[in-house]
């Protein structure tokens, strides 16, 4: 029997909430949750690992059950989220450690990387984006359009990745049998979403997120120089990152493993039973000799 802890942190003055598995004294996996989900979209993943690793999975500031200040109180960015996850790390005084990286979470998990190479081990992407071929036009023509101009237009088109019916989409589009998704995972979501001033906070991380594009070159130039050890396990049917975002990993990553699998965005609600031996495997061959010896 698996025991997850569900604790928080007070990290640089804000209530970070996150789960924690397995013993601490095992090399240690962070996880890194996307928009708009939580450290929730783990749940599973980590039952399945904590009997050999050290599990760590935050909730980003604004997301989940960590502390929601408003846009007024916080300059919501990725490079503030990245400051934030750093400092709970240290603050748990882990040293090295892999990331398992999904969305928004591989912005965050990029900037670690850059900031700390040799603290990062391994890297694992679920669908986590590091190229521009990788950014599906259809919903990132509306996403570049609000980057442009913020307009009453533009918001609005933003504002639909707000909504009930485009968080299910999330979950759905891409899966071939949708009855293995829980509809509470769509709906959980969404009801955090529409705490008051949310709004506001996810359209200034959709802003800020014109500040990635221009990053990636160095993310290239990192995984050249480091040969991190990567696991690219992705949806083949997601809609905002495409599968040509995962291929594009062994321009960088020679020995990159890169498993394009039926799934979609949230590739962990349907094919958890094919993730998790890669997982496994890439796991213990990249993360336990480079931690322990």
């Amino acid at each position: 029997m698996v025991t997850t802890h569900h604790r928080y942190a007070l990290v640089d003055g804000r209530r970070i909430f996150y789960r924690e598995a397995g013993l601490p004294g095992r090399p240690t996996l962070v996880l890194l949750h996307g928009f708009p989900t939580s450290s929730l979209m783990f749940r599973q993943l980590i039952a399945c690992l904590a009997d050999r690793w050290h599990l760590i999975a935050p909730d980003h500031l604004g997301f989940g059950l960590s502390d929601t200040p408003s846009v007024r109180e916080f300059a919501y960015s990725f490079d503030a989220l990245a400051d934030l996850t750093q400092s709970l790390v240290a603050q748990l005084r882990i040293e090295q450690y892999g990331l398992f990286v999904q969305g928004h979470g591989a912005q965050i998990g990029w900037r670690l990387a850059l900031r700390a190479p040799e603290a990062v081990k391994a890297l694992i992407s679920q669908n986590g984006n590091a190229y521009v071929e990788g950014l599906q036009p259809e919903f990132f023509t509306t996403v570049r359009d609000y980057w442009r101009a913020q307009t009453p237009q533009t918001e609005a088109g933003m504002r639909e990745a707000l909504t009930l019916e485009l968080t299910r989409w999330q979950y759905l589009a891409g899966v071939a049998d949708e009855t293995l998704v829980d509809p509470n995972t769509w709906l959980h979501d969404h009801g955090l979403l529409s705490r008051s001033g949310n709004d506001l906070i996810q359209l200034a991380l959709f802003m800020d997120y014109a500040s990635n594009p221009p990053l990636y070159p160095r993310v290239h130039r990192y995984f050249r120089e480091s040969q991190v050890p990567l696991l690219a396990v992705w949806g083949r049917g997601d809609p905002i990152f495409g599968p040509a975002g995962a291929i594009a990993f062994t321009a960088d990553l020679p020995d990159v493993e890169v498993h394009l699998l039926d799934g979609g965005h949230f590739l962990l609600e349907s094919a958890l039973d094919e993730v998790v031996p890669l997982v496994r495997a890439f796991l213990d061959k990249h993360l336990e000799d480079a931690v322990l010896r």
